[in-house]
């Protein structure tokens, strides 16, 4: 792996920011100052130190499921809320990345990798991974309403600000208040807004499933490694 890679992927530190310590002399690989960032480094065998402290990152990717609660940002940097990575309890959590964030208030199933390549499978809506989500709608809608809504949204709705009309998709009610919708993308604030198009409000959203990758057996908070057999569904 490359140096700058390495200490990017060890570290909280952009590539950018891992050549400036290069550069500076503030590294050794092997007891030796290392300042070339494209200096090859074996993750397992060779000593890289900064400031006193060896790095390490895992050997191989890492693809986890999380069941995330409310309260949490599917974001990298502290912001408002707590970020989703601070219940993994993984080394080197830096590195990873999160496939189709939720809102703070939205509740779910999470994939979170440091393969970037697979996450592009994952959320890409040309390789057509069904997501599940349920959810609670503020106003009731009538069998009539929910009859042109389902009919709606399996033709696919134009969205305002967008320039194609969403993806056909499944939608289907539970009762006039709760309903369920698959999707195979992932447009910005998608399902807040296909129920806003029909006048309605979302109050509670749960991601139940991403492809065939459930939460059971996860309570709110909770993560687990996925299985070699759930990682080449994607």
């Amino acid at each position: 792996m490359r140096l700058d890679k390495f200490i990017s992927k060890a570290t909280e530190l952009s590539r950018k920011e891992s050549k400036r310590i290069l550069h500076a002399g503030e590294v050794t690989v092997n007891d030796k100052v290392i300042k070339d960032p494209g200096v090859h480094v074996d993750i397992l065998n060779d000593d890289v130190i900064w400031g006193g402290e060896p790095l390490s990152v895992a050997a191989g990717n890492r693809y986890i499921l999380l069941h995330k609660p409310e309260g949490f940002e599917c974001t990298l940097k502290v912001k408002e809320y707590p970020i989703v990575t601070e219940l993994i309890a993984v080394p080197e959590s830096g590195s990873l990345r999160i496939a189709g964030r939720l809102d703070v208030d939205t509740t779910g199933a999470l994939i979170i990798s440091d393969d970037g390549k697979w996450l592009h499978r994952v959320t890409s809506p040309k390789h057509e991974h069904a997501k599940i989500y349920e959810l609670t709608l503020a106003d009731p809608m009538d069998s009539d309403a929910q009859t042109n809504a389902v009919q709606e949204v399996a033709d696919g709705i134009l969205l305002e600000g967008d320039h194609e009309e969403t993806k056909p998709a499944i939608l289907e009610f539970i009762d006039d208040t709760h309903a369920r919708l698959t999707l195979e993308q992932g447009k910005y604030h998608q399902v807040k807004r296909m129920m806003g198009y029909f006048g309605n409000r979302v109050t509670e959203l749960h991601r139940a499933s991403i492809g065939h990758i459930t939460l059971e057996g996860l309570e709110k908070g909770d993560s687990r490694f996925l299985t070699k057999e759930e990682v080449a569904q994607f």
